[in-house]
């Protein structure tokens, strides 16, 4: 089964499973909505990526630990879509969360697909149990603090200037980070030297939003465009400009690919990093960007 087909699996079963009798249907259906249609899915594919490529011994565990990363993922999007933040007409081509369901049930729907990621490892890990306090201590660390999401959100509520590495390894490195080492870890293999590889994909693909922020087509990007000058967010085309945004993109990916750790699926997993990158930061963008 391809990895995209894992993860929708994995991602309904979980959410069918959450759906007893008894659960509020406009928060199953608030979750669901979030959810599905897929996006990207890039987090969970770099986790399955990851564990495959570390061997892949127990497909269930990395299945729901992919799951997992989406539920974080898609819970960071409903709240940053809210009023009290980016206020987002938006998300993936069709009304945010709120927009659709409103606020009350948005910031429900973003707290119930928190606790269904670790719900969700915890069910898969059952036969392993070892591994799962890997799992949890990688993406625990990745969505709070001192440098997880929620911090990487609260910076933007500072005053004054925001150290922009810092707030891109926050908002987005660590669950890219996470997706590294929880692959590894679920697979059985020594997860923290595989950090590294998710700290520059991270930080790569948030340089790569800010420019598609200022470059892109809003209807492409599937939500609103020019919004962090809109709002005064930390950005990398505001900092570095749009030549130097591009160029510590290119930068970061290749120190990626570098950092690889030893493994039996390195070869497949550096050809993988390059596709990817690509696909974030497409040479026709780049041109258009120059």
């Amino acid at each position: 089964m391809d990895a995209i087909s894992r993860i929708e699996q994995a991602l309904t079963a979980a959410v069918d499973r959450a759906e007893f009798p008894g659960c509020p249907p406009r928060l199953i259906a608030s979750v669901r909505y979030a959810l599905f249609p897929k996006g990207a899915r890039i987090r969970p594919r770099l986790c399955l990526a990851v564990a495959g490529a570390c061997g892949d011994d127990h497909p269930e565990v990395s299945d729901a630990a992919a799951a997992a990363l989406e539920f974080l993922h898609c819970a960071s999007l409903i709240h940053d879509d809210l009023p009290c933040f980016d206020d987002a007409a938006t998300r993936r081509g069709k009304p945010s969360v709120h927009r659709a369901f409103g606020e009350p049930l948005a910031v429900l729907a973003g707290d119930a697909l928190i606790v269904l990621a670790f719900q969700t490892m915890a069910w898969a890990a059952c036969k392993v149990p070892e591994r799962l306090v890997g799992l949890v201590s990688a993406v625990g660390s990745a969505v709070g603090m001192p440098r997880g999401i929620v911090a990487g959100q609260a910076w933007e509520c500072e005053s004054g200037a925001v150290d922009l590495s810092a707030y891109h390894q926050s908002k987005t490195g660590a669950l890219f980070a996470a997706a590294t080492v929880s692959g590894a870890a679920a697979a059985g293999a020594v997860a923290e030297p595989w950090r590294s590889l998710g700290e520059r994909l991270g930080e790569a693909y948030q340089i790569a939003d800010d420019i598609r922020d200022v470059v892109a087509d809003p209807q492409a990007l599937g939500k609103d465009a020019g919004q962090d000058a809109l709002l005064g967010r930390p950005s990398a085309v505001g900092e570095l400009g749009l030549a130097g945004a591009i160029e510590r993109f290119e930068t970061l990916t290749e120190a990626a690919v570098a950092s690889i750790p030893a493994c039996p699926g390195a070869v497949d997993l550096r050809k993988l990093i390059v596709l990817e990158s690509n696909r974030l930061l497409p040479k026709g963008l780049v041109h258009r960007a120059a």
